[in-house]
C-alpha cells in the first residue's frame, strides 16, 4: 500500500483509526485557539517560538497530506483554506515573517467541522449533535468570529494603542462593541479602527441574533423529502408538512 492510500484511509476512512484521528484533529484545533490566546502574553517568548515551531511542523505535514489525498490538488493547495495555512505555517516556522498572523489557525476549525467526512461522523456517532445542529453552529459562527476578530484588534492595535495590551485587552473591547454596550473607555483611533468597529457591531449583532433564533425557536432536523425536495422537518414528524409524502426520519424515541 503506497502513501497515498495510507493516508487517504486515515483521513477518509470509516476506521476506528480514521474516526480517532479526525477527532484528534479537532481537538488539536480547539487547543490552538487557547494557545493562541495564552501566547499573546508571552511575546517574544523563547518558550513560545519553540512551541511555534514544533506547531509549525505539524500543521505543514497535515497540509501536505490533505494535499496528497486531495482530488483536486490545486484547489486545495492554494485555494482559500489553503492559503490560510501556508500563511499559518510559515508565521509560525518563522516568526520573524510575522507570527501573528498564527490566529487564523483557527478559521481551520470550522473548516474541519464544515467537511462532510467529520460532519456525518458527528451525526453518527452523538445523538445530542443530531437534535442541536443547528444550535452547534451557530454557537461555533459566533465563538469564531468573536475570537478571529479579536486577535484582529489584537495584532492591529499592540504597540500602537496603549489601551490594548493584550488579549484581554482586545476581547474586552470586542465584546463591549459586538453587545453595543460601548462603554467607551476602549477605542479603536483613526479612520481603520472606526470601521473595524462598525465590522464588528454589523456581524457580530447578527451572529447573535441569529443564536437567539435557533435556541428559541422548535428544533428542526435537516432530512430532505424526497418527493418534494424540503429540508427542514420537525424532529418527530410522520409527513412532509409541505407535500405529504411519508418521511422515515431516524429517531432514538427521545423526542
Amino acid at each position: 500500500m503506497n502513501i497515498r492510500s495510507r493516508l487517504s484511509r486515515l483521513y477518509d476512512g470509516d476506521t476506528v483509526v480514521s474516526r480517532r484521528y479526525g477527532y484528534f484533529l479537532l481537538g488539536f484545533d480547539a487547543a490552538m485557539v487557547l494557545y493562541v490566546i495564552v501566547s499573546s502574553f508571552f511575546v517574544g517568548s523563547l518558550a513560545i517560538e519553540i512551541i511555534d515551531l514544533v506547531l509549525g511542523v505539524f500543521i505543514a505535514f497535515d497540509y501536505i497530506a490533505r494535499v496528497i489525498v486531495s482530488r483536486k490538488r490545486l484547489r486545495t493547495a492554494f485555494g482559500f483554506w489553503g492559503l490560510a495555512d501556508l500563511v499559518v505555517i510559515l508565521s509560525l516556522l518563522a516568526p520573524i515573517a510575522g507570527e501573528g498572523f498564527a490566529f487564523l489557525r483557527v478559521v481551520r476549525t470550522f473548516r474541519l467541522l464544515r467537511s462532510y467526512h467529520l460532519l456525518r461522523q458527528l451525526r453518527n456517532d452523538f445523538a445530542y449533535f443530531r437534535r442541536n445542529e443547528a444550535t452547534v453552529f451557530a454557537v461555533i459562527n459566533l465563538g469564531l468570529f468573536i475570537f478571529v476578530t479579536t486577535a484582529l484588534v489584537f495584532e492591529t492595535q499592540h504597540g500602537v494603542n496603549p489601551d490594548i495590551q493584550d488579549y484581554a485587552d482586545a476581547l474586552y473591547f470586542t465584546v463591549t462593541t459586538l453587545t453595543t454596550t460601548g462603554f467607551g473607555d476602549i477605542t479603536l483611533p483613526g479612520p481603520s479602527g472606526r470601521l473595524l468597529s462598525v465590522v464588528i457591531m454589523i456581524f457580530g449583532v447578527s451572529l447573535f441574533v441569529r443564536l437567539i433564533q435557533v435556541l428559541f425557536r422548535p428544533p428542526k432536523l435537516e432530512y430532505e423529502c424526497p418527493e418534494c425536495g424540503l429540508f427542514l422537518h420537525e424532529a418527530d414528524a410522520v409527513h412532509c408538512k409541505h407535500c405529504g409524502h411519508v418521511l422515515h426520519i431516524r429517531s432514538e424515541g427521545t423526542y
